[in-house]
């Protein structure tokens, strides 16, 4: 089918109700295009301020229903056509209204789905479309709200390839070919039976034609045909994480010499295997995951989801040593999907954060039971052509994964995507504390009856534990969870284990047909997971919660101090905190020093790096969660500590590190892996340069320095690329930085920083790293935080976009980017 753009000319609004707006003046709607956030651009609101708040977990955005409408013209030549509209994800609740008339509906908010729009249009004559959408109480996260990805319009003859009807699949890899099939799937509306030519092509990265066939199809009147295409490709390029080679698929329909539709599809050739032996093997070579765990906002711009908002994150995310990606804990977009092919990222693709047991008083548990299998297959249809999908996970953090009910569960799920996709695993992200957390909670309640099965459990229930990570790992690691979990770990392909490391060298001998993968660890364990992986052959990767920070669940990373008020962590911080603050990578795209150690352990990395812990902080004692690393910055810039005492980290894999300031050493100390990648130096401030020199038996192999940022402060502006495509969801992104006249960037002269766009463009987010804070994203005006700030542009038009930025103290600057 003809597939055109849906995304301009939209408006929106706050929900009314209908009464409500024949009584007097209502909000009116406002002009947009897609994608959008509709809950961004509200206020927040402390917690008690509003009934309808989602709280820290949503980062106190205010939830509610809103609407969106457009108005478009339908000419008469489509008419007794088919005309279908593609929305790939509203959150959430949606229902679509075509000229006054129920046309459809989707409860899930991260399911792309089809409108059959046909019966309901007017041809010759202008038409209205309407979305609602609904947002509350519904997440542990941000969601966003709204129709945040892309629309479509679909046109087609009754004859045609339905959506998604294309899919390649590799059936045989040897040395220099490969089979592959393409299976396309038809549909005949039309109360005749229809004989066709269905020709497919199979082009490589160049544009050549590399394989064809052709044949006769018949399709009976109202039913669908499957036609299958094998194809042989000689000299094949493989697709893998180091050449992400991409071929593309064409299909034809045509009646005699008349072309009747088409479509196409981009796929890559390559093999999985997986056993415990070996663990995960593409194309015959082994690896191991280096994951992040990854949720769908895109920090300035909400949940909004352009196509190079997706790539420019999945580039920094493999640039920082990551080569796979677990979205977190929901479909991954298209747009992403085509990103990791791109640049070779493999993709664990989630379905569901919650079954049948709610985690949120309105989730999608209300929806599950009816909903759940039209939502699989959206999401194997969605991600079946892309070679950096490896598998499928049916779940995060399922409570019902210890019972017997939640284990028959888990194997309607795991067979349902078999039936759709048999090439890929099938993970869940089995939280063993969640799984029998009830048996906990009776712990607490009936000690004295339950004794036994405290000491089974090794949940130290009746005693503290000085770190969440050892309590979880404790109870994971327990024979209640053995026992309780086996079925719903049978089930799978992978056993997916959440904050669970304890269980690797334990499964081993319990199951030795097990394949692990951890699916959710904690940040500051990475060094002992990751010898983990290496040392275990049945443990094939980790995923690190987060390699990228997000809106909402605030504050869970961020820095903590012990007082004799607060003797342990507070999980949720209060309002205005923003951020969750645990990403390797902040909002804005910067690495943080928990990704620079990452690096380092993952054996990326031979020069050291150099972390300062806030002076300000000085002499207290952390006690931030698991997910919390070290108040540290990269950073030899700190006015008004002069001779003061401060901490200095050294992250390397030598045997050991050299700390210099301004040419005076202050020794030497042990680094590497048995000292966690790690060294701290305590010494008192001097402005100057600092300098870490690693050394392994006793011969330099790398350096690394900091320079304090020196006079007047200045304004920088810097985009991320000079040339952008006015279509496709392209996008430019600004980093504004504080410097000095060395281009060192001034983290402790924070200013409030203005940015005015003219020309062919429009500012869609401003904004920072700050981790708690009022300033909205839809601004002209943010402060930088730690020196800088960033600046997202989308181009509305070809021609010349200029962006000028101003800040007190420094002279203005101005960047020009061209969209063509």
């Amino acid at each position: 089918m003809l597939r055109t753009s849906f995304n301009d000319d939209w408006q929106t609004r706050r929900k009314v109700n209908p009464f409500a707006e024949l009584s007097g003046p209502v909000a009116p709607f406002q002009s947009v295009t897609l994608p959008h956030d509709a809950m961004i651009g509200q206020d927040r609101i402390p917690p008690e301020g509003d009934v309808t708040m989602e709280g820290g977990a949503g980062a106190y955005f205010p939830g509610g229903v809103f609407e969106y409408r457009k108005t478009f013209f339908v000419p008469e030549e489509l008419r007794g056509k088919r005309v279908l509209f593609e929305f790939e994800g509203v959150y959430r609740d949606a229902t679509v209204h075509i000229n006054g008339d129920y046309a459809g509906q989707r409860p899930y908010g991260y399911s792309h789905f089809h409108i059959d729009a046909d019966p309901y249009l007017r041809c010759g004559q202008d038409n209205e479309i309407r979305v609602e959408a609904r947002a509350h109480q519904d997440s542990r996260w941000y969601t966003g709200a709204g129709i945040y990805r892309d629309t479509w319009m679909l046109t087609g003859e009754v004859v045609r390839i339905v959506p998604d009807g294309i899919r390649v699949t590799t059936l045989d890899v040897e040395d220099d070919r490969a089979v592959v099939e393409v299976a396309t799937r038809l549909r005949n509306d039309s109360i005749a039976l229809r004989t066709l030519d269905l020709a497919v092509n199979v082009h490589d990265a160049t544009g050549d034609v590399v394989a064809a066939d052709t044949t006769k199809v018949t399709v009976l009147p109202g039913e669908e045909s499957i036609v299958r295409s094998r194809l042989y490709l000689r000299e094949a390029r493989l697709w893998d994480v180091d050449s992400p080679h991409l071929y593309g698929c064409r299909v034809t329909l045509s009646d005699a010499d008349e072309l009747v539709d088409s479509d196409g599809a981009d796929f890559g050739v390559r093999s999985l295997q997986l056993d415990p032996e070996r663990g995960l093997r593409i194309n015959g070579r082994g690896v191991k995951l280096r994951g992040a765990c990854v949720h769908h906002d895109n920090g300035p711009l909400g949940a909004a989801t352009y196509a190079r908002a997706e790539e420019r994150r999945v580039e920094h995310l493999k640039e920082a040593g990551f080569n796979a990606v677990r979205i977190s804990h929901q479909p991954m977009s298209k747009a992403m999907l085509d990103a990791c092919d791109r640049h070779g990222i493999l993709v664990v693709d989630e379905t569901f954060d919650v079954w049948t047991s709610a985690k949120s008083g309105f989730d999608y548990s209300l929806h599950f039971p009816e909903w759940w299998e039209r939502d699989l297959e959206a999401m194997v249809a969605k991600d079946y052509n892309h070679p950096s999908v490896i598998m499928y996970s049916i779940g995060n953090e399922i409570p019902e994964t210890g019972s017997p009910f939640g284990a028959a569960w888990g194997r309607k799920l795991a067979e349902k995507i078999r039936s759709l996709d048999s090439g890929r695993y099938v993970t869940n992200a089995v939280n063993g504390f969640l799984a029998v957390m009830s048996d906990l909670a009776a712990l607490r309640q009936k000690p004295e009856q339950v004794q036994q099965q405290a000491a089974e459990s090794g949940a130290g229930i009746n005693s503290q534990m000085a770190d969440a990570s050892d309590m979880l790992n404790a109870v994971s690691a327990s024979d209640l969870v053995t026992r309780r979990t086996a079925e719903s770990f049978s089930v799978l392909d992978v056993a997916g284990m959440n904050y669970a490391d304890s269980r690797y060298a334990l499964d081993r001998e319990l199951f030795p047909n097990r394949v692990i993968l951890g699916t959710e660890t904690f940040p500051t364990r990475i060094d002992r997971n990751w010898q983990l992986v290496e040392q275990y052959s049945h443990v094939i990767g980790d995923f690190t919660w987060t390699g990228w920070d997000y809106l909402g669940e605030v504050g869970i990373g961020r820095p903590q101090y012990a007082t004799p008020e607060h003797p342990r962590p507070v999980h949720t911080a209060s309002f205005p905190h923003l951020l969750a603050g645990c990403g390797d990578i902040d909002i804005t795209g910067h690495r943080r020093p928990a990704s620079y150690y990452r690096e380092i352990v993952f054996g990326l990395r031979t020069a050291p790096y150099i972390a300062v812990q806030r002076p300000e902080r000085h002499g207290l004692t952390p006690i931030g969660s698991p997910w919390a690393w070290s108040d540290s910055v990269a950073s030899w810039t700190w006015p008004g500590w002069e001779g003061k005492p401060l901490t200095v980290e050294v992250y390397s894999d030598a045997g050991e590190v050299e700390l210099i300031g301004n040419g005076n050493s202050f020794g030497r100390r042990p680094v590497g892996a048995e000292h966690r990648f790690r060294a701290e130096f305590e010494i008192v401030y001097v402005p100057g340069e600092l300098v870490a020199v690693a050394y392994r038996d006793g011969v330099k192999t790398g350096r690394t320095s900091l320079q304090w940022a020196n006079g007047p402060v200045r304004l920088t502006a810097e985009a991320d690329r000079r040339v952008v495509r006015t279509t496709g969801g392209d996008l430019a992104y600004v980093t504004l930085t504080l410097t000095d006249a060395d281009g060192t960037c001034h983290t402790a002269a924070d200013r409030l920083v203005s940015v005015e766009v003219s020309g062919a463009g429009e500012l869609i987010g401003f904004g920072s790293a700050v981790p708690s804070t009022e300033e909205r994203f839809d601004t002209t005006e943010r402060r930088t935080y730690e020196g800088r700030a960033l600046a997202v542009l989308r181009p509305t038009a070809a021609g010349k976009i200029l962006l000028t930025a101003t800040a007190p103290g420094c002279d203005p600057v101005d960047v020009v980017v061209t969209a063509e």
